[in-house]
């Protein structure tokens, strides 16, 4: 299944997401190919350089990736 996808990596795109309550969900990687999904969550409540803040939860964001659906 193809799914298409954008990778939050920036303070820009974080906001952005932030703006416009998209939803964001949380995924961690467990190698080069493969991912698990931790949280199909909902809008990005709150960043900091260290973490993301989804639903009421904090990640980290050196162990997750925030992404959003195309």
């Amino acid at each position: 299944m193809n799914h298409t996808y954008k990778v939050l990596k920036s303070d820009i795109e974080l906001f952005a997401a932030t703006l416009s309550q998209i939803r964001v969900y949380v995924v961690k990687p467990l190698s080069e190919d493969m991912v698990e999904v931790v949280n199909y969550s909902g809008p990005l409540e709150k960043f900091t350089p260290e973490s993301v803040k989804i639903s009421g939860k904090y990640y980290m964001g050196g162990q997750f990736e925030f992404r959003v659906s195309m």
